[in-house]
């Protein structure tokens, strides 16, 4: 029962604390975690860490749109400003991203400052190691949602000059938040999930606690994101090491209405969305060129839609095994990402066999697959892109894929309508990076993007 009431009143101080955008003094009474137990109860805290991931990512990527009357009905309209791409007001109310973003960093300051005050011995070594593992990977995974949502896309020649988030190394709430530079901030990020890494066993009794896999998996999606593909490649490569095992689709019931079990399959670590009305089964419907990209006898196409009017679909498809959009790390990421990293090393061979692997196992087993082969690096690449895009379709990671893409001179352009008024996204525009929610600027007299 102790365990239980410690959880709840740190839940509540840090619910308290990030809704007052880090500002409000806590009770360090309340802080204080006696035992090993007391640490684990506190990471164990799911609701906060797993299941409510900041989302403003997918509700402005291009993968699915609204129909003018469930656009109307949308609430919060921050969200529907977010959709539009609309600078200003996109955090206020419900769906909080920045709470959902500092919420698990405050957990994982509040661990770190507190394990050190327990020895670590022969008898505690691995769940001392453990705990302190999960609550770098917490931070970490935490920071690199927001850098999706809040910072530029990285570039290496600017990093060091553009503003990036803000980086909380304390629990202390009178630490005023200032801005990082971009490179700082996934510099934090990375340090924190490389000491997970060396901390965390291979795995866990559940896939709601971080693994050692998971935090490669991690690492990896950081690098691919900055586009560093020596790195994204091999942390991609060792978390395949311990886990490549890929679902067979052909063993999934492609008329359930998920088709996946929750917490299995090819899930390294689960984390998910507070399922917000506008990316819903219900409002979200896919773009059409997406949804005829794939070919008759991939199973994805029964499997990961469902029909919801004449030639409309809804996504679903998630790995959460219901309604919640699954964003934690899986293997069949990890495959994408190693292929498309062999592929911009000049490795053809091996990236072609990555994605031949994957889709082997998306294919109708009673139909010929024919596989991908060219000897063209761009064809390879871009194979290997259009996979990834039908692959990992609400997994929080087209928006940061678009921003990465045009920084590289892909040059996607993306567009919206509503009411007869259309939205263009132009590559590299500056709304791929939101706005600060106008309550952290008050607070904080840090600077807004421009």
């Amino acid at each position: 029962m102790k365990n239980y009431i410690l959880v709840g009143c740190l839940a509540a101080l840090a619910l308290m604390g990030c809704k007052k955008y880090l500002d409000a003094k806590p009770d360090k009474a309340l802080a204080t975690l006696a035992t090993l137990v007391d640490m684990q109860a506190l990471l164990d805290d799911n609701l906060r860490l797993n299941t409510q991931t900041v989302y403003a990512a997918e509700v402005a990527a291009d993968d699915y749109y609204l129909k003018d009357a469930a656009m109307a009905a949308i609430s919060p309209e921050g969200d529907k400003r977010i959709y539009n791409w609309e600078k200003g007001n996109q955090f206020e109310g419900a769906g909080d991203g920045w709470y959902y973003t500092y919420s698990p960093v405050y957990y994982g300051n509040v661990v770190l400052e507190n394990i050190i005050n327990l020895k670590r011995d022969a008898g505690n070594a691995k769940e001392w190691d453990n705990i302190k593992g999960q609550a770098y990977f917490y931070k970490g995974i935490a920071m690199l949602f927001g850098a999706a949502v809040w910072a530029p896309a990285y570039d290496e020649a600017t990093a060091k000059n553009t503003l990036g988030l803000p980086i909380r190394a304390s629990s202390d709430f009178n630490v005023v938040s200032k801005r990082a530079s971009v490179a700082e901030t996934y510099g934090q990020l990375l340090s924190d999930l490389k000491q997970a890494a060396q901390l965390l066993p291979v795995s866990q009794v559940h896939v709601m606690r971080p693994s050692k896999i998971a935090a490669y998996a991690i690492i990896s999606r950081a690098y691919l994101m900055m586009n560093k593909y020596q790195e994204a490649g091999l942390y991609a490569d060792s978390a395949l090491k311990l886990n490549n095992v890929l679902v067979d689709y052909n063993d999934l019931n492609t008329a359930a209405a998920n088709a996946f079990t929750a917490y299995k399959g090819e899930v390294l670590a689960h984390f998910s969305i507070a399922n917000p009305a506008i990316l819903s089964q219900s409002n979200a419907v896919v773009v059409p060129e997406l949804y005829q990209l794939y070919q008759p006898d991939d199973l994805r196409k029964n499997i990961f839609y469902k029909s919801v009017g004449t030639n409309l679909y809804a996504f679903k498809g998630s790995y959460s095994g219901g309604n919640a959009l699954f964003f934690g790390p899986a293997v069949d990421e990890m495959y994408l990402n190693r292929a498309e990293c062999y592929a911009r090393l000049n490795k053809l061979s091996e990236a072609l066999n990555d994605l031949n692997n994957l889709m082997r196992k998306r294919w109708n087993k009673n139909k010929v697959y024919v596989p991908y082969a060219s000897s063209d690096k761009e064809q390879v690449i871009n194979d290997i892109l259009l996979e990834r895009r039908k692959e990992l379709l609400m997994r929080g990671l087209r928006w940061g894929d678009l921003k990465r893409l045009n920084k590289l001179g892909y040059n996607l352009t993306v567009k919206r309508s509503y009411n007869a008024n259309q939205a263009v996204l132009l590559p590299n525009d500056s709304r791929y990076v939101m706005s600060l929610p106008e309550a952290v600027l008050e607070n904080s007299g840090m600077q807004q993007n421009p």
